[in-house]
């Protein structure tokens, strides 16, 4: 497997552009990813109860068995909590959109991120999708312009593209996400795109990505909030021209690690640019008894207020590890716990069995004042392990989110 410098356009025969139709003040706000030929899709959608509107029209296509070309993705407006009228716009949009790319509308995807509450003006949603049709090609430029497009408090783009091998064919998959804010496992508040020339059945494509979720958009925490829109979606055209994967085996695993490899890096640049972060923090938890107790342990501490704070203030305040730990449901002994300290700046033990080492305050504070921090906790109960990500927690997060409509 190989890293590129790409997004969603790196695998053949996807195109992608970003517009200006005016529902944000002087940037960019609507985004465009198309397919030249039509595509095996999969998706996994928020566990909110309240669900956006383009959220439930997603749901209905992936689940049709069409095969689809084109997602039309605006920032600025949710569509959520708009009732019947929501519903109709994302019809509205997917038939302009299908009318202007000859499609079938039932077919093109719908997705939206912004406030909640608000009906999208479909003037400036049609406008956008008809600059959209004109604006997308093939090329770098054009997966990064998408990938702004559908920013909201995020700093930054964020996307991935990688190669690897499939029946002695190389294949190509990219992505790009948002994500900032009101993100929290179950499936964690973003829009997330993969696009993939690999051919392979739609019952194992979704079966790939609904089993990556789970330690990958799942295991990532900002603040606590799900939200109503999440989304992720996989596109997969078959252009590379590789013998179709329909049955697992060494193909289906050799593309779950791609996957796996894309996923893992759009969830750490979410946590990443948590709003207002000014630290990733990772957490892993080593040799528990099963993968759920790894699972379950390590998203605690990366929800935990209190370590994400002292995160910030570089502060090696391990007691609140444990303490997070001890509240998360998961069963294991205190007393055999060990907790370590780990980034660019080193690695310190600061406990071992559920004790304080004699360590250094100056260098804890050390380690702690790189921009990715990482909590190991080792509880020697098995096997497994797992990780999670976040953020530190600052005051300009509050700030942030005090005048967001504003």
């Amino acid at each position: 497997m190989k890293k590129l410098d790409g997004g969603v356009t790196a695998p053949k025969g996807f195109m992608a552009g970003g517009v200006m139709a005016g529902l944000k003040k002087d940037r960019t706000d609507m985004a465009m990813i198309h397919s030249r030929i039509p595509c095996e899709t999969a998706g996994v959608f928020t566990t909110n109860r309240v669900k956006a509107a383009p959220v439930v029209w997603d749901k209905q296509v992936v689940t049709s068995g069409k095969k689809s070309q084109t997602v039309v993705i605006n920032s600025g407006i949710a569509n959520a909590c708009t009732g019947a009228l929501g519903m109709q716009y994302c019809r509205e949009t997917a038939a302009a959109a299908a009318g202007l790319l000859k499609e079938d509308p039932e077919s093109v995807l719908v997705c939206s991120t912004g406030v909640i509450g608000a009906q999208l003006p479909m003037d400036k949603i049609t406008r956008g999708a008809a600059l959209l049709a004109d604006a997308i090609a093939e090329g770098r430029d054009k997966a990064n312009e998408a990938a702004r497009a559908i920013m909201t408090t995020d700093t930054q783009p964020k996307e991935v593209a990688v190669t690897f091998t499939v029946g002695g064919t190389e294949v190509t998959m990219g992505g790009m996400c948002k994500g900032s804010g009101m993100i929290h496992p179950n499936m964690c508040t973003m829009l997330c795109f993969v696009t993939t020339d690999c051919a392979i059945s739609k019952e194992l494509l979704q079966k790939a990505l609904s089993d990556d979720v789970v330690d990958t958009f799942n295991m990532v925490s900002v603040d606590g909030d799900t939200s109503t829109n999440d989304t992720v979606l996989l596109l997969a055209n078959g252009a590379a021209g590789n013998p179709a994967i329909e049955a697992e085996g060494e193909d289906y695993q050799t593309f779950c690690e791609a996957l796996r490899e894309v996923m893992t890096t759009l969830s750490k640049k979410i946590a990443g640019d948590g709003e207002g972060a000014s630290a990733l923090f990772e957490v892993k938890v080593l040799h528990a008894a099963t993968k759920e107790q790894a699972r379950t342990l390590a998203k605690s501490v990366v929800t935990s207020s209190l370590t994400k704070a002292a995160v910030f203030g570089h502060d090696a305040n391990w007691g609140r590890i444990l303490c997070a730990m001890g509240y998360s449901g998961a069963d294991f002994d205190p007393d055999q716990t060990d907790l370590y300290f780990q980034s660019a700046g080193g690695c310190l033990q600061i406990v071992k069995n559920g004790m304080a080492t004699d360590y250094s305050e100056e260098e804890a504070t050390k380690i702690l004042s790189h921009p990715e921090v990482t909590a190991i906790a080792d509880i020697k109960a098995g096997n497994e392990e797992a990780t999670a990500w976040g953020c530190d927690l600052t005051y300009d997060y509050v700030k942030i989110n005090a005048d967001y409509r504003s």
